[in-house]
């Protein structure tokens, strides 16, 4: 396997996040729609709108929750979102507090830059957890390279691509098809054809959609 280092000194994933228990248990758990199962999510089938429809017939119960607790769920969200570990989103937090700028906004753009991010975002894949098994399983190029790590963080100019003999997949032959009516983020172009992506430019804070509020997590990592 081809392992590419990251580009951000003092952070090296070895090791993926994995949770054996249900995903729509981390969603409920910080009571909000995380998207880990892909089109699922936008069922009446998703745990959430389950839980929506009982809150709206006053079933459910609503408990108080500490400044400390929302600030908790915060970090939470993020982590869940994106899939790391404790040690993992730390050092991501850590890095982020040593740029120029706003902490909470460079650590969404941090995290949104990771290359199995990029890849569900580019319509690869329904969720992020499909695309870190894709990058995983060496399915996807970068500029040229095979890349298997699902942390790599991409610059922009790069160009991300399903890898020539993995095209010929049933799964590649099916996303093909349904790609085509998938919407790209403005700072990604596509060509839906031969499958291949390009970054065009780096995400800003609020291009990354990001369900977490960065202000709540820096405090919680402050107290």
């Amino acid at each position: 396997m081809v392992v590419v280092p990251l580009r951000e000194e003092g952070y090296k994933d070895k090791n993926m996040a994995r949770h054996l228990g249900a995903n729509c248990q981390l969603c409920r758990r910080c009571g909000d729609k995380l998207m880990l199962k892909g089109n699922r999510c936008l069922t009446p089938k998703c745990v959430m709108e389950r839980r929506h429809r009982s809150a709206a017939t006053g079933r459910g119960r609503r408990r108080r929750v500490s400044e400390h607790g929302i600030q908790l769920i915060e970090k939470q969200k993020a982590r869940y979102t994106y899939g790391l570990f404790e040690r993992q989103f730390k050092r991501f937090f850590y890095i982020s507090e040593r740029q120029p700028g706003i902490t909470g906004d460079n650590l969404k753009v941090m995290l949104e830059r990771r290359l199995d991010n990029v890849v569900y975002r580019l319509g690869f894949s329904d969720s992020r957890p499909q695309a870190r098994q894709l990058v995983l399983h060496g399915h996807i190029m970068v500029n040229g390279h095979r890349v298997n790590v699902p942390s790599y963080l991409i610059s922009e100019g790069d160009t991300i691509a399903c890898r020539e003999a993995s095209i010929k997949k049933e799964y590649f032959k099916r996303l093909a098809e349904e790609i085509k009516s998938k919407t790209i983020p403005g700072w990604l172009t596509l060509d839906r054809e031969k499958l291949v992506g390009q970054v065009v430019t780096l995400p800003i804070p609020d291009e990354t959609l990001a369900k977490f509020d960065g202000k709540s997590i820096v405090e919680y990592y402050s107290r």
